[in-house]
């Protein structure tokens, strides 16, 4: 008995994998520029919060009653 070999397909998923794994590493680099600020980043925020203060008006005073 004989035994057959198939060689028309399968097991090409090698350069697939190749392909899909260049794709993921490209995505990987494009969001480190894009999240990151890139290699440079030279950001300087300074924020003042400090505001005014402010008295509240005065209540005026209750009416006598009546006698």
């Amino acid at each position: 008995m004989a035994e057959e070999t198939n060689t028309s397909g399968g097991g090409g998923g090698t350069g697939m994998a190749f392909i899909i794994g260049a794709l993921v590493v490209v995505v990987a680099v494009i969001a480190y520029f894009v999240f990151a600020g890139g290699v440079t980043q030279k950001k300087r925020v300074d924020i003042n919060v400090s505001a005014p203060q402010v008295e509240a008006p005065k209540v005026p005073e209750a009416p006598k009653p009546a006698n």
